[in-house]
């Protein structure tokens, strides 16, 4: 399998302060690479470099003509917006047409009749598959996904993950998700990339993810990862 993206040596740096320091990995075509690391790690900016919504140095290099969907951590709206769902697609402009919404929609599982919803008055869980479909009407080759599940309880994670899922198989998608859910990276993810300013581990999430490794990305008692992923 053809790699579809080539990081290498990447620096970010924000205010002066170094945000991310030498970080090189790689992403196969159709695969999941999964991105985990605490807060402040620099995982929602290398995200957002490699689509060149900030600076950076060294090298990323996407397969040529690559159609890449980025989905923010979240949508905060306010109840009384004066915005529909429908309006919202429409600002995609004229070449979303109604058929290709609902085909968007119909992919994320969400029923047409949200159209007509307010997205101050639609879920957490439902704007966040609102704006997966926004993503997936341009018709990517890969998904950007910074922490898809913030929010949302314990079911409706379950939910949204298993629609991602799904979503990756039916297109054959590749994904960069950035997740908290250890359990998630080792059922779904073919790599994981530890990050903590630095590449603290990448490759197969069951060869690399070891005890020390989370210790030193997380901190905590040893003992308790080798336990509950061991």
């Amino acid at each position: 399998m053809k790699n579809i993206l080539d990081v290498k040596h990447l620096h970010i740096e924000f205010n002066g302060a170094s945000i991310l320091e030498d970080i090189s990995f790689s992403v196969e075509e159709g695969s999941v690479l999964a991105v985990i690391g605490p807060n402040g790690a620099g995982k929602t900016m290398l995200l957002k470099s490699l689509i060149g919504l900030i600076p950076c140095r060294g090298e990323i290099t996407w397969r040529r003509g690559v159609r890449i969907g980025y989905v923010p951590q979240r949508m905060d709206i306010e109840t009384d917006v004066p915005l529909t769902v429908n309006e919202f697609f429409s600002l995609r402009g004229s070449e979303v047409t109604g058929d290709k919404i609902k085909k968007a929609l119909d992919s994320v599982q969400l029923n047409p009749k949200i159209l007509t919803s307010g997205l101050g008055e639609i879920s957490v869980g439902q704007r966040q598959r609102v704006l997966v479909a926004w993503a997936a009407l341009g018709e990517p080759d890969v998904l950007l996904f910074d922490e898809p599940t913030a929010d949302i309880d314990i079911t409706g994670q379950e939910s949204i993950y298993k629609m991602l899922y799904n979503l990756q198989k039916e297109k054959g998608l590749t994904m960069l998700i950035v997740s908290h859910d250890l359990n998630v990276v080792y059922k779904h993810a073919q790599s994981v990339l530890c990050l903590n300013r630095k590449n603290l581990c990448y490759g197969p999430p069951r060869t690399v993810l070891d005890s020390e490794t989370l210790q030193g990305l997380y901190g905590g008692d040893k003992a308790f990862f080798q336990h509950k992923h061991g």
